[in-house]
Order: structure tokens, then C-alpha cells, then sequence
């Protein structure tokens, strides 16, 4: 197998990284998508090897904000609590050979998370305003359900990555927003959401490695680009608000979403 660096491929990580690490979000959204529509890539090898991307990735990047003591671990457990299981049901299916993964209706799957997954960076704040109110209107009802939600939140996410490899970083954060409106200030849900997809994009991606879907060679060339260029993110994560860069990637990712599903459909 040859392992030479490809500069595009290194590019494309470098980008993904820098916007995982400030933000917390843009991983599987941004780059399973380019990997399918710029890069040309089969969607399964695309899916799994973003998922190990993502994972080593954004074992870098949650250094940094460990480090700073920024991580809400009872809120990461509950999160676990519901998304590992689910992306092991997914992962074992897969690897008896069930054919989830090669349905024709993957590439349309993947194009809709991703419109999904920029509209709710858009209406996160609305959607954040909305929970706050709930949250000191109706305190009790709001704290007793929280966990049992939150929980609910890491299958749909577990779904979610298992399938598609997207989720786990944006539509993560934004159903933090909402169960969390009070707790989860910017860095702390930076932190928390990195430190969740960590163990869930190697369960789902397990599946995906025994099928000798990760492609090595591309894998390495991304994660050059990616490691340095996370861990710069993750340090200024702390200087500035991510908002703007948000709004930018949900706007790229409406683009990019777009694009794959009118070649999925096309």
C-alpha cells in the first residue's frame, strides 16, 4: 500500500481540523461530504474512513481543553450512555453482513444529515433562547427529564454516526444547547461534544475496519493535515467566540449538502 502524503487530501484535514478544534463541529458534516463530492470517493470507504479521522482527530483537539477543565463529564456519561450501545447494534449488524450500509439510499442519507445538521447551527441560538425559557419556567419538570433525554439524544446520535459519520460534532452540540441552555457555555460544549464523539466514532467505526473499509492512505494523508491544525483551533477556542465560523460552515454545509443530494438523486 503506498502511504505518500496527498497534499489535497492533507488540505481538506488541515481545514477540518482547524474548525473541529475552535468549534467543536464540521467534522463528519464537512469532510464525509467532500470526500463524496470532491474527492469522488465510494461512500462507505468515505464514511468509514472520516470516522477514524474523526476520532484520532479529535483525540488531539480534547487535550487542549481538558487541560483547561472544561469538560462536563456527568453530561458526556449520559450521552455515552445512550449513543455507544446503539452504534454497536448498527456496527454488529454490519458485520454479519447486513446490508445497511449499502442501500442506495446512503449518499441521499448523508446529503439530508448534512442540510439538517446547517440548519440547526443556524437556529441554534433561537433554539438555545427556547430551552432557556423552558428551563426557568419549569424547573422541576425541566431537570427531571433531562437525563433520560439526554440519554435519547446519544441513540439518535449513535444512529446517526453509525450510518453516516456525521453528527456527533454538530447536531451533538446543538442538542446540548437545548437540554443544557444554562450549563453548556461555548467552551465547555466545545469540550464536551469533542469528548463524546471520541469513543462513538471508534465503536461506529469498528464496524467499518473489520470490513477493511478505512483506506490507510488517505486516512494518514488527512490526519497530517488535521493534527496540527486541530490543536491550533482547540488553543484559540478559548480567545474568541466560534459563532461566526459556525454560521460560515453551516452555509458551506447547505452548499455541500446540496450538491449531494442533486447528485444522489440526479
Amino acid at each position: 500500500m503506498n502511504f505518500l502524503i496527498d497534499s489535497a487530501y492533507a488540505s481538506a484535514g488541515a481545514l477540518t481540523g482547524f474548525a473541529v478544534g475552535l468549534t467543536g463541529v464540521g467534522g463528519g458534516a464537512l469532510m464525509t461530504p467532500v470526500l463524496l463530492f470532491y474527492f469522488g470517493v465510494e461512500p462507505t470507504t468515505a464514511i468509514a474512513t472520516d470516522l477514524w479521522f474523526a476520532a484520532v482527530t479529535k483525540v488531539v483537539g480534547v487535550r487542549a481543553h481538558h487541560a483547561a477543565g472544561s469538560i462536563d463529564w456527568q453530561v458526556v456519561r449520559r450521552l455515552w450512555l445512550g449513543s455507544l450501545p446503539v452504534a454497536l447494534a448498527v456496527v454488529v449488524a454490519v458485520s454479519l453482513g447486513n446490508n445497511v450500509v449499502k442501500v442506495g439510499w446512503l449518499n441521499q442519507a448523508i446529503g439530508i444529515v448534512v442540510i439538517v445538521t446547517a440548519a440547526g447551527m443556524l437556529l441554534a441560538p433561537a433554539l438555545q433562547v427556547m430551552a432557556r425559557e423552558r428551563r426557568l419556567g419549569h424547573p422541576k419538570t425541566f431537570l427531571r427529564y433531562q437525563p433520560l433525554l439526554t440519554v435519547i439524544a446519544g441513540a439518535l446520535l449513535g444512529v446517526c454516526v453509525a450510518l453516516t459519520s456525521i453528527g456527533a460534532g454538530a447536531l451533538g452540540s446543538i442538542m446540548l444547547l437545548y437540554l443544557y441552555p444554562l450549563r453548556m457555555q461555548p467552551h465547555r460544549l466545545v469540550a464536551t461534544d469533542i469528548l463524546h464523539a471520541i469513543p462513538l466514532s471508534m465503536v461506529a467505526g469498528a464496524g467499518y475496519l473489520l470490513m477493511g473499509k478505512v483506506d490507510g492512505a488517505m486516512l494518514l494523508s488527512l490526519l497530517c493535515g488535521s493534527l496540527p491544525a486541530v490543536w491550533v483551533g482547540s488553543r484559540l477556542a478559548h480567545r474568541f467566540s466560534g459563532r461566526t465560523l459556525q454560521i460560515v460552515l453551516a452555509l458551506m454545509l447547505i452548499a455541500v449538502g446540496g450538491k449531494v443530494l442533486f447528485a444522489a438523486f440526479a
